[in-house]
């Protein structure tokens, strides 16, 4: 999504910084231009890109467009590009990001964002495509002045965004959210579209039990949803991009740690202050929990491989193989400046000498037969 947000904002002719630890993208966008093809027309525009906020002076706006998980690490990244009054703009899916945000910047200067209905994938180093472009909706965690929203809804909107302002931030979230459960972990787990999930009998008992858990956890809470028959809505908002892989399914065709505990790990945990039981999240969440731990087993076997073959059979074990490591699966960019990031994918292994894989890139699936390339410091 980053990569579509600093396209298009770009082309309308806003100053863009995309930050992204993905080298390979931040150098094609540097030398060939950003390209995003999709709903908004195919364009390739020049914008500034790199894998650090060094070099970028303070900015009018700054949006965070990585995973959920990396929220805290990207906000933490942003601090000198912060003006007194710049706003940051958290637009993940699922519950969570703000609250990273706000304990690193300050409560004051952060709006939540949500969109719907892009449905973004990266073809490539510096390419972007998505098939829909429906409206993106922020309001202020905090106290963030009404004035600072719509100057920075204004920027959206120059650039071909569909922008609404939501004063209860609650609703603004659950309605996204009671979509998100529905086919976020549905297609991640069955390997479907939208389309094929609402169509097969099976599939579909699955996505709406997680949307109801859902909504009855919000009407628990006494949040509001403004969207007449629940179901229906997340039907018509899945209709919008039939045939979209979402980004937990995504994810996991590249072996990657997906946003599961922000999106349907998040159901059981506001559930269980209003005693509700979430048994279908529970299930999905598992299932991918589980899967997610074979990938770990796949890249600690991939990196010993590499290592043999760098080092021969002479006993040497990679430090980061030995007792435990950590591991992390991440994609970490975020968008400085007048927007704009570019959606970047990449794999970590932190040993305790850092031994680890370079980059890989979000098109790229592991195999077992994979040697990443070690580098150590």
């Amino acid at each position: 999504m980053g990569s579509v947000y600093a396209a298009l904002m770009a082309s309308a002719g806003h100053k863009v910084h995309a930050v992204t630890l993905w080298a390979d993208h931040a150098a094609a966008i540097q030398k060939q231009g950003l390209r995003v093809e999709g709903a908004s027309g195919d364009r390739t525009v020049p914008v500034h890109a790199s894998t650090t906020t060094g070099g970028i002076d303070p900015c009018d706006l700054v949006i965070i467009a990585t995973k959920s998980f990396d929220v805290e690490a990207a906000a933490k990244a942003l601090i000198p590009l912060l003006c007194p009054q710049t706003p940051v703009q958290t637009i993940q899916n699922g519950l969570g990001s703000p609250e990273k945000a706000a304990a690193v910047l300050g409560a004051d200067r952060i709006a939540i964002g949500f969109v719907g209905g892009f449905g973004a994938s990266i073809r490539g180093s510096g390419h972007a495509h998505h098939k829909g472009m429906e409206m993106i909706r922020f309001g202020a965690f905090a106290r963030l002045h009404r004035e600072a929203l719509e100057t920075s809804a204004q920027i959206w909107r120059s650039s071909g965004f569909t922008v609404a302002l939501f004063d209860d931030v609650l609703q603004m979230v659950w309605e996204k959210l009671i979509m998100n459960v529905a086919f976020s972990g549905t297609t991640c787990a069955a390997g479907m579209t939208i389309d094929e999930v609402m169509a097969n009998p099976d599939a579909w008992m699955v996505a709406q039990a997680c949307s109801l858990e859902a909504i009855a956890v919000a009407k628990a809470a006494g949040i509001k949803l403004d969207v007449g028959n629940p179901i229906e809505h997340v039907r018509k908002l899945g209709r919008k991009i039939p045939n979209a892989k979402l980004s937990m399914l995504l994810d996991h065709l590249a072996h990657r740690r997906s946003e599961v505990d922000a999106i349907n790990g998040a159901i059981p945990v506001e559930a269980a202050k209003y005693g509700i039981a979430t048994p279908m999240n529970d299930a999905i969440v598992a299932i991918i929990r589980a899967r997610e731990a074979t990938f770990t087993s796949l890249l600690t076997r991939q990196v010993f491989k590499a290592a043999m073959l760098r080092h021969g059979r002479c006993g040497y074990t990679p430090p980061c193989l030995t007792n435990q490591y950590k591991e992390s699966l991440t994609c970490s960019n975020f968008i400085a400046c007048l927007p704009a990031p570019s959606l970047a994918s990449f794999l970590w292994l932190l040993g305790r000498r850092n031994i680890r894989p370079s980059p890989l890139s979000s098109s790229s699936a592991l195999h077992p037969e994979d040697s990443p390339t070690l580098r150590r410091e």
